[in-house]
């Protein structure tokens, strides 16, 4: 099962967060075969962290609960709360299988807070700037409660327009980066 697993950063943990990012990374090493794709999202200055974007493929719904909630940035108190959905990856590829590679462009969280009928169930037909995409869906997977897509796109704008606007309660876009251990 695919889960997609959003951290958001408590204001002020960014010191704490440098602290722990070994342990972060030796956390997350733990999940490297299990890993679609992972990254931070960061504030409008670029620099700022405001979270940590995870998508992984679990045995079940305990083992992403535990995945979340053991995470040490979460154990020690950075993260202001976390959003944990089932999800589908459409692509079927990892960030990694990506054609457009790890640098080059503007990359983009977009999650599309769902309200009533799903939208965007389909992968847009230009997908050559998907690097993930796929619906948000209840624990029993038979709910569509939104859908998260990451991307790479010229501004927010251009990201944002990835999904159907009058379709959501909420589009919120991220800045994001392809996580993991420098090379």
């Amino acid at each position: 099962m695919e889960f997609f697993c959003y951290h958001r950063d408590r204001p002020g943990s960014a010191v704490l967060r440098r602290e722990l990012l070994q342990e972060h990374w030796s956390y997350m090493d733990r999940y490297a075969a299990e890993m679609i794709a992972r990254g931070p999202t960061f504030a409008d200055d670029g620099d700022t962290p405001t979270g940590s974007v995870h998508i992984v493929d679990l045995p079940d719904s305990a083992a992403a609960r535990a995945f979340a909630f053991d995470e040490p940035n979460y154990q020690a108190g950075a993260y202001r709360d976390v959003l944990l959905r089932r999800w589908r990856n459409m692509l079927g590829r990892t960030m990694w299988d990506f054609p457009g590679g790890r640098t080059g462009g503007n990359r983009y969280l977009v999650l599309g807070l769902g309200a009533g009928q799903a939208a965007d169930v389909a992968v847009p037909p230009d997908r050559d700037e998907l690097i993930a995409y796929g619906p948000l869906l209840s624990d029993d997977g038979a709910t569509w409660l939104g859908t998260a897509v990451l991307l790479r796109a010229s501004d927010p704008d251009a990201a944002r327009a990835v999904l159907t606007p009058d379709r959501y309660a909420d589009i919120e876009v991220h800045d994001w980066a392809f996580g993991g251990r420098p090379a």
